[in-house]
């Protein structure tokens, strides 16, 4: 069976191959093209896209469900309708009258493909799925949470004091909490008699309550005494979906969970998620369907594994970036794919649940973080109210590193923050054996540095590839493909091991030395696994994406450093789930932060997470941020002259004109040198270090 794998430089597209048709899988960004006819299993095979099937292709198990994206996804140039794939057939006739198939849903071992496609995998037919990688935090937060459990026994109806039940609730909740002039949400008003009775005339109201000037609102109404409580602290990100559920009473983390975002489908990175919305009527109302039921999922998962009734789930805080804080609440982010990128709001936003569709208590209330610009949202907020480089007097860097990474850079005296357009080349896509972090992902690389032979670690398998007993282990899982936290180390080590100059050329005359680099067109590539049938390399594509990509955030570091009149920060800290797994030494070989002493350099995990446990937790760090928000200074680097010849530096390994001494202590640079692309002996020409 013919197929051109699309998604790596190295294949050699013939011209018929190039009519076959186009297939995207998602989440996993892989791509290829297939004859007509070639069953969707296979095809998912063939790319190393996990789809799991346990039936033999029989389709009797149904594990091997997927979804056909329909519309015109124009950054991937493919127009995907349900038109270009097979029929149901009998097979699958079969196994929806014995079991039952989803709408929409189709089984990939009996479904073929007619034309191009957009298949999304669902995360929850996934068993072997992604590795979400946002943990709970450990931190110790003083509760002062919205909402108060408050157990009161009501006087029961006299005929000579005429007050409702409801009054006399309130008279009670008064007398023995101190509440006054309370609320009630309105679908409780019809309830309240027969609680009241089911109780005895003994009860338990939540009050909820934000702000002290604000009346306090009766939420929830229970017979008899009730001692658990629960919220939810959510960080929606454009590549993963985190959650916390907490308990509002104890303050503890009852349980976490995490999944792949939906809207991936329509777009891996931010703006093509914006023109999706511009190009298809509907986009906008398919992606907030999207999130709202994957927000809704995760709910459903993480009660079931904790014996939560979510109907017990009564406050929810949500961080996320500008566009998926818009997406997520139905509001058309158009504005902010252009200049001059304006938020329908930025301030900080309450909503009841089910208004939003959230499928918990009637009465819960959600509370969204503010933005605090264009492109610096409220997941940004969240991570500075984590981390609070406005309550130290060091100069501290905070970087989320994602699909759009987030930079604020600040103490005490003065807070500046950007965005900058990284693209989704940290993630693995963009990049030609790139895949998301999951098991059979290559995460940690070395290279040798006389001999250019590399070991590395797969995610799921505990050994090096060097030792005994690696393949038996990484058998089960396979080695399918490069994720972003060894995306970073192999670069890194190729330019520490020569292979690439600081230019980021990939050095045509290392292959005297080694095998391991091998002719690419015009150009070389490093092999990086070559046994089986996936060879993994890395293209002089893919090391330019990656010097791009880091180049635009170190640009915006670097002018937030001018704005701020210093030429070194103190402290840096990776936030995000990428960040989580970056290797500082490593980021710093690469350029893709300042140079900085590597003991305060330090990975805070889901810092955006850890801020909205924080005001789930305690309603003081809403007002907290709330106020912050508006200090900081947002810096638009479109609008920096300056900023390009920044980004032209930053190019560089790890930068044209910066000097890198804390990192020198520790780590060998090489020289600088030109390298050649045709294998000749001008790779090892020097040349003067600029000053």
């Amino acid at each position: 069976m013919r197929y051109d794998d699309t998604s790596g430089s190295e294949s050699s597209m013939t011209e018929s191959a190039s009519k076959d048709p186009l297939v995207l899988f998602m989440p996993s960004g892989k791509r290829g093209r297939f004859p007509v006819g070639t069953p969707v299993l296979e095809a998912a095979r063939k790319l190393g896209v996990y789809v799991e099937s346990v039936c033999g292709g029989r389709a009797t198990c149904g594990r091997c469900q997927v979804e056909v994206q329909e519309g015109n996804f124009a950054k991937h140039k493919i127009v995907s309708s349900n038109d270009h794939i097979s029929a149901r057939g009998a097979k699958e006739e079969r196994y929806d009258r014995v079991r039952g198939l989803p709408e929409g849903r189709r089984l990939s071992c009996s479904a073929e493909i007619l034309g191009d496609l957009v298949i999304d995998v669902p995360q929850d037919t996934v068993i072997n799925a992604q590795v979400v990688r946002k943990a709970a935090s450990d931190r110790v937060i003083e509760r002062n949470a919205a909402v108060q459990l408050c157990y009161v026994e009501v006087d029961e109806p006299d005929m000579h004091k005429p007050l409702g039940d409801l009054d006399r609730l309130k008279v009670m909740l008064e007398k023995d909490w101190g509440w006054k002039d309370l609320l009630i949400a309105p679908h409780l008003i019809p309830q309240v008699q027969g609680i009241l009775r089911k109780g005895n005339w003994g009860v338990t109201a939540a009050i909820h309550r934000d702000m002290d000037s604000s009346r306090p609102f009766i939420v929830g109404l229970w017979p008899d005494l009730k001692n658990e409580m629960y919220g939810i602290a959510c960080d929606i990100g454009s590549t993963t979906i985190a959650m916390h559920l907490v308990s509002l009473l104890s303050g503890r983390i009852v349980g976490s969970t995490g999944t792949s975002n939906p809207q991936i489908r329509f777009g891996e990175d931010l703006m093509s998620r914006v023109s999706y919305v511009m190009m298809n009527p509907d986009g906008r109302e398919a992606m907030t369907i999207a999130v709202r039921e994957a927000i809704n999922g995760l709910i459903g998962k993480v009660c079931e594994e904790n014996g939560v009734d979510r109907t017990d789930i009564l406050d929810m805080v949500f961080v996320a970036n500008p566009i998926m804080h818009h997406l997520f609440l139905g509001i058309d982010p158009t504005e902010l794919g252009q200049a001059p990128f304006a938020l329908a709001v930025s301030g900080a936003l309450q909503y009841w649940a089910h208004e939003i569709d959230i499928n918990v208590n009637r009465g819960a209330r959600v509370y969204l973080l503010p933005c605090i610009a264009g492109h610096v949202g409220a997941d940004a907020a969240g991570a500075t109210l984590s981390e609070g480089p406005y309550r130290q007097d060091k100069m501290m860097l905070l970087v989320d590193v994602g699909t759009n990474a987030e930079i604020i850079l600040g103490n005490r005296s003065r807070v500046v923050a950007a965005s900058s357009p990284t693209g989704p080349a940290f993630e693995g896509a963009e990049i030609s054996s790139g895949q998301r972090a999951a098991p059979g992902a290559i995460e940690r690389v070395r290279i040798d540095p006389v001999t250019l032979e590399p070991k590395f670690r797969v995610i799921g398998v505990e050994k090096w590839s060097d030792e005994e007993g690696f393949e038996e282990e990484a058998a089960a899982v396979g080695v399918t493909g490069i994720c972003g936290s060894a995306i970073i180390e192999v670069v890194a080590e190729m330019y520490l091991s020569g292979i690439i100059s600081e230019d980021g050329v990939v050095d045509g005359a290392m292959a005297q030395k080694s095998p391991r680099i091998i002719p690419n067109g015009r150009t070389f590539s490093y092999l990086l696994r070559g046994d089986g049938e996936q060879r993994i390399t890395v293209t002089q594509n893919d090391v330019r994406a990656i010097q791009l990509a880091k180049a635009a955030l170190y640009a915006g570091i670097k002018l937030l450093m001018e704005k701020q009149g210093v030429d070194r920060v103190d402290t840096i800290r990776f936030a995000g789930a990428f960040g989580s797994f970056i290797d500082p030494k490593y980021a710093m070989v690469l350029g893709l932060i300042p140079d900085c002493d590597l003991n305060e350099v330090k990975a805070v995990g889901n810092a955006a997470g850890t801020g909205a446990l924080m005001a789930l937790l305690n309603r003081t760090h809403r007002r907290e941020i709330e106020g912050m928000v508006k200090k900081i200074e947002k810096i638009e680097t479109a609008l920096e002259p300056h900023f390009q010849q920044l980004f032209i530096d930053a190019m560089a390994l790890p930068n044209k004109v910066d000097p890198f001494p804390e990192l020198a202590r520790i780590v060998a640079l090489p020289e600088k040198k030109v390298a050649s692309n045709d294998g000749g002996e001008d790779g090892g020409r020097r040349r003067r270090r600029p000053r």
